[in-house]
């Protein structure tokens, strides 16, 4: 079965298409990507802008022409934070439908950690034990732990990368009174977090996802994209703590020229790298894997689960 899913994100709208059938492993086909920003264009009233609605319609049916040349037997759309977030978001959809035949689900980010986690539990597999897995986005932060496919916590948090550098750190480079005040300030939101994860008991392995990790796994030393999947990748604590000091002073132009960061994220690389050094602080954590399967990947695996026509949301609850 040739599937294509369709991620609109708040960085960038992704056509995914894989060769999948229950029981096996999904085989990558093709990926295609636009970079729309989506979270940047929201205005002071939390509106998707005209601007915003027109690109991502636009990207949606480009993406659908591609799902079709591809001959994808179903495509899988569904819309993260950015579009969650906006006021609007119920007539951008609405006309991305009307305009492209596309009817883009929005996932809960609850829903969206659920997911994750059972993409790194198949890629983990069951010997993983309790696995606690991170997820940061442009608009949120996912966290989730568990001992099965379904995770005993699941939680979502406004942290994303993106949003935090729109809100607290527009400098560039961040000034470092800017920085420290936003190491305290994520200390203290996600103290709760941690509580809530940790009473569950104490994780056999930490896995984090997105290109955020990967991003900050590869300046720390881990192996680069070339090496293929298989290849394990961690990512230290103490060697994000150096990174940090070291990317925080650069510009997002100079960042952009690092290896293994694209210019399109170079701008909010500081405010990811301090999102993930507060997680892993207030999960006491010093190093954790880096998973290749995502949102995209469980979206994938449910689907195969589930019965045809069932809605991801459903399939979810």
């Amino acid at each position: 079965m040739r599937l294509g899913v369709l991620d609109v994100g708040s960085n960038t709208v992704h056509l995914l298409v894989v060769d999948a059938h229950r029981g096996a492993r999904p085989t990558p086909m093709s990926s295609t990507k636009s970079v729309l920003r989506l979270a940047e264009q929201l205005d002071r009233g939390g509106r998707l802008t005209r601007e915003g609605a027109d690109r991502l319609v636009d990207a949606v049916a480009e993406s659908a022409r591609v799902a079709a040349d591809a001959r994808c037997e179903e495509v899988m759309a569904f819309a993260t934070s950015a579009v969650r977030d906006a006021t609007n978001s119920v007539s951008v959809l609405r006309r991305v439908q009307q305009e492209t035949g596309v009817a883009l689900q929005v996932l809960a980010g609850v829903d969206e950690a659920r997911l994750t986690f059972l993409a790194v539990r198949r890629w983990c597999g069951w010997s993983a034990g309790r696995i606690l897995a991170m997820d940061i986005g442009g608009g949120s932060l996912e966290l989730a732990t568990g001992l099965d496919e379904d995770p005993d916590t699941a939680l979502s948090l406004p942290l994303g990368a993106g949003r935090l550098t729109r809100d607290r750190l527009a400098e560039d480079p961040p000034e470092r009174a800017r920085l420290d005040e936003l190491r305290q300030w994520l200390d203290a939101e996600l103290a709760p977090a941690a509580r809530q994860l940790t009473d569950r008991g104490t994780p056999d392995r930490v896995v984090a996802t997105s290109k955020t990790f990967r991003s900050l796994a590869r300046l720390t030393g881990a192996a680069p994209s070339t090496a293929g999947p298989m290849q394990r990748r961690v990512l230290t604590a103490a060697g994000l703590r150096q990174l940090i000091s070291f990317i925080s002073r650069m510009s997002s132009a100079d960042r952009a020229e690092l290896d293994g960061v694209s210019a399109a994220r170079s701008h909010q690389l500081v405010a990811g790298a301090m999102v993930a050094e507060a997680s892993m602080r207030a999960l006491a954590v010093t190093e954790l894997e880096i998973c290749p399967w995502a949102l995209r990947e469980g979206v994938i695996l449910r689907r195969l689960d589930a019965a045809p026509g069932d809605d991801l949301r459903g399939g979810l609850t």
